[in-house]
């Protein structure tokens, strides 16, 4: 294939090596010899705009079967003909490479979707017919292969789901014990026996970004957003540089998963009562339950009273679960940041200065995108919103849909190691009913020392 053109307007950076390990005539360019590597035969480090021939893929289009296709895989007859920039599966792509090359997984295994379309229907609303209210997540993910199967057989390309729609029963000890002390009621339907058991919708998305949407919300050009990508990821992604053509990517990061409980109808319905949780994931909270921070009493918060708004004439309740762990640092840092906070003598005032000592900032949530999904959702109105975090909240508003009231987690909710962030965070911005400590106060929060 030939090598970029002129119209793109990054270039790869200079490298210098020792010696060339492969033929660089203008054909050979993009792929790399197997003599010093092993591999028996050439294959392909990325692709040009000219030589390939995508299927279109027209973001906002008006209509589905104008809009075209996410196809990112190189199988098959993707290699020429794929529309998007990465791998499906986020994270998990690398342990479908390790499949096929343990050879447990043929890469030409083809998928049989019988069944598994979605189990309720999501309402389609303008949202998903224009290029500014939803960059991260494919409109059309949960009903790819189903409304393109034609062209995957024609083309001969690799078509997956980036959204999976199912229901579910959730057995949680915190619901059994509100359903015991009488804050929730077995009604049959959402709250099926005193166990506590409640039925739940869920929607699972992986991201599926068009970068000049994505490079927008975060006031930069597509340029330098491509080019950050690029470098920062160690140039695992070179079409972000050689195939400018290319406006969609799938990012190596987690996805969410919407947790909705009574009739997803009313979700989209303004004249229906929501009650909204956005979580952003904490496992050491979340699943193991450490005390450190609010993160698993306050999803617990959330479900019931999402429950609970369910289970009135005209409500619905939702929680949104973000794969940002760490606040989308990592658990590594997380865990390193504990223990400069402990070792240091953990007082709120300085919650936010270890953060920034390791990590170089406190936050890398980027709340810009999270509101793409209420927009795929056709949510319009949150009657009760279930945070107290001021950057969900002006993300949310700044999209257009109205907050109507917001709801702090209960203070006895709150363990008393969490102090730290809760007084810390309120500080610093977030919503609170109660007071607010000032800097010189915070001094005086402490968490608990290691002996």
């Amino acid at each position: 294939m030939a090598p970029p053109s002129a119209a793109a307007t990054i270039s790869l950076p200079t490298v210098s090596v020792p010696a060339c390990l492969h033929d660089c005539t203008a054909s050979n360019r993009s792929s790399i010899s197997s003599k010093r590597s092993g591999i028996d035969s050439s294959f392909p480090i990325t692709t040009y705009e000219e030589g390939s021939d995508p299927i279109p893929l027209n973001w906002g289009a008006s209509t589905a079967q104008e809009r075209g296709p996410v196809v990112c895989s190189w199988q098959k007859s993707g290699l020429k003909t794929h529309n998007a920039i990465g791998a499906h599966a986020g994270g998990y792509s690398i342990y479908h490479a390790l499949a096929v090359g343990s050879n447990q997984l043929n890469k030409d295994h083809k998928a049989d979707y019988t069944n598994s379309e979605p189990q309720f229907q999501i309402k389609e609303n303008p949202s998903w017919f224009n290029l500014k209210d939803i960059v991260s997540m494919d409109p059309f993910g949960h009903l790819s292969p189903y409304l393109y199967s034609g062209i995957s057989e024609e083309k001969n390309v690799e078509i997956r789901p980036t959204i999976a729609v199912t229901k579910a029963t959730l057995k949680l000890i915190e619901l059994k014990e509100a359903v015991a002390e009488g804050r929730l009621v077995v009604d049959g339907k959402i709250v099926t026996n005193d166990q506590g058991d409640v039925s739940v919708s869920k929607v699972a998305v992986e991201p599926v970004w068009y970068l000049p949407g994505v490079a927008e919300k975060f006031g930069i050009s597509e340029d330098e957003l491509r080019k950050a990508l690029f470098e920062d990821t160690n140039g695992m992604y070179p079409e972000l540089i050689t195939r400018p053509d290319l406006k969609t990517f799938l990012p190596p990061i987690g996805g969410l998963t919407v947790y909705i409980f009574g009739n997803p109808d009313y979700i989209s319905d303004p004249s229906k009562k929501l009650a909204l949780r956005v979580h952003d994931e904490c496992n050491g909270s979340d699943v193991f339950g450490s005390d450190i921070c609010t993160c698993r009493p306050y999803l617990m918060f959330g479900i019931e009273e999402a429950v609970k708004q369910a289970q009135t004439p005209d409500g619905v309740g939702m929680v949104i679960y973000f794969r940002k762990e760490g606040r989308a640092l990592g658990e590594v840092t997380k865990y390193l940041v504990y223990n400069a906070r402990k070792r240091g003598g953990d007082t709120a005032d300085e919650y936010f200065h270890r953060t920034e000592c390791i990590a170089g900032v406190r936050d890398m949530r980027f709340q810009q995108l999270m509101p793409d999904v209420l927009k795929w959702l056709g949510v319009t109105k949150i009657n009760r919103m279930l945070s107290m975090s001021n950057m969900k909240h002006d993300a949310i508003v700044d999209q257009g849909i109205v907050i109507e009231n917001r709801i702090p987690i209960p203070e006895d909710m709150i363990p008393e190691d969490s102090r730290v962030e809760i007084d810390a965070k309120v500080n610093s911005g977030y919503f609170t009913t109660g007071s607010i400590k000032q800097m010189d106060e915070l001094k005086n929060v402490k968490g608990r020392t290691w002996d």
